[in-house]
């Protein structure tokens, strides 16, 4: 019983690598539509009724925008807030399968 135990205290992802978080990868998709379309951080700010500072620090993922802001800057940046939220779940799954690809196979084999 004690080799049980042991197994399951064994990690299934690399320790040095954790998975982004969500905010991280908002602010990361949201710099990047913003760039694709040549604006400024001012130039989308103002159309999204907040401040360049805040949308900078989104952009750097240091503040997690309520779903009003969200939508305000995905609208601003000619998207809609599913379109920006499908996207960055998108982009957190390719993240998690490349930090941990045998996490799931190993969860399986416990399993069984």
């Amino acid at each position: 019983m004690t080799e049980i135990a042991r197994l399951h205290a064994v990690p299934t992802h690399r320790i040095l690598d954790p998975e982004p978080l969500w905010r991280e990868v908002l602010g990361q998709r949201l710099r990047e539509l913003r760039r694709r379309r040549g604006e400024t951080l001012t130039e989308t700010a103002e159309r999204a009724g907040i401040s360049p500072q805040y949308l900078s620090e989104i952009e750097r993922g240091l503040k997690d925008p309520s779903s009003e802001v969200l939508a305000a800057v995905a609208g601003a940046l000619g998207a809609t807030l599913i379109d920006v939220t499908s996207q960055v779940t998108g982009d957190l799954r390719s993240s998690y399968a490349v930090t941990t690809p045998q996490a799931y196979g190993q969860a399986l084999l416990l399993a069984a």
